[in-house]
């Protein structure tokens, strides 16, 4: 059976709902995706050759026998074609070379043409005999010079993509400031906005190097423990704002927001922390008529 109609077969909706699924990681990604393995005995480590959006690519078993638990039995996952054989293994080494080749000739073109972009990574893909530069840029341009030079030098079709930096970063993978590897890379399923009014209600400090990710943008986890902090910060005076304490009247310097505590300045100077509980808001003074 040929690679064309053994990929056809490949992508048939199941007839029925398959029991286990397997972990897969294409491309040395860290999140892995599920396939149906059929009947093949696979263990963890072992590389696979599987079927893509992308055309066939070898894969690494991450995971094994994975309990299907999907309600719908028209859920179509792709199967694993085979265990990757020597020819496999060459193919995917002649890969390789074609995309580290490529990937030189670019950057050597972006700094000769001083073209104000950032190439990210490359992918081939032989099956189409095209290469595809993924690419990050503040705004657009104009690269018809440089795919010129590179279907010309590489004598197979080219295609650029711009990215930006949140999904590149996604797709690279990395550790942020916690140690951990990013969220956006391993769990995060899907981006949604982060914006600095988040950071300012956690009371975080607004340094840049600390509230930005890998990407350069706000760090995505910003986002999950906002709406405990604006429930918390409800009934807690504003910053700056004129309180009464029992040591007498001051001004707020900042929220402990999570201790539901308050730090004052008093009218003496001295500097002292409340609870909550204990700090009466100013009335608004009435303005007495001139004389």
């Amino acid at each position: 059976m040929n690679s064309t109609t053994e990929e056809t077969k490949n992508t048939e909706s199941p007839s029925t709902k398959p029991k286990f699924l397997i972990g897969i990681r294409i491309n040395n990604q860290i999140k892995s995706q599920l396939y149906d393995p059929k009947n093949l005995k696979l263990r963890v480590g072992m590389s696979v050759m599987v079927n893509t959006n992308q055309g066939l690519k070898m894969g690494l078993v991450a995971s094994n026998k994975i309990i299907n638990f999907t309600k719908t039995k028209d859920q179509n996952y792709y199967k694993v074609l085979r265990v990757a054989n020597e020819n496999d293994f060459q193919a995917e080494n002649r890969r390789q070379k074609t995309e580290q080749k490529a990937k030189t000739l670019c950057s050597e073109k972006i700094i000769e043409l001083k073209l104000p972009m950032n190439l990210s990574r490359i992918v081939h893909q032989p099956h189409m005999n095209k290469t595809i530069f993924f690419f990050t840029a503040e705004g657009r341009v104009d690269f018809r010079q440089l795919i010129r030079d590179l279907a010309s030098n590489l004598r197979h079709r080219i295609e650029m993509k711009q990215v930006g930096v949140r999904d590149e970063a996604k797709v690279v993978g990395g550790f942020g400031i916690c140690g951990e590897t990013l969220c956006c890379s391993s769990w995060l399923p899907d981006f949604t906005p982060v914006t600095i009014k988040m950071a300012k209600t956690q009371g975080l400090a607004l340094n840049p190097s600390k509230i930005s990710g890998v990407c350069g943008r706000l760090m995505c986890c910003l986002q999950y423990e906002h709406e405990n902090y604006k429930e918390m910060a409800k009934g807690l005076p504003r910053t700056n704002s004129h309180v009464h304490t029992p040591d007498g009247p001051g001004k707020v310097l900042k929220n402990e927001i999570l201790e539901q505590k308050v730090v004052v300045r008093l009218d003496d100077e001295s500097v002292m922390t409340y609870h909550k509980k204990e700090i009466k808001n100013n009335p608004p003074q009435s303005k007495t008529p001139d004389s």
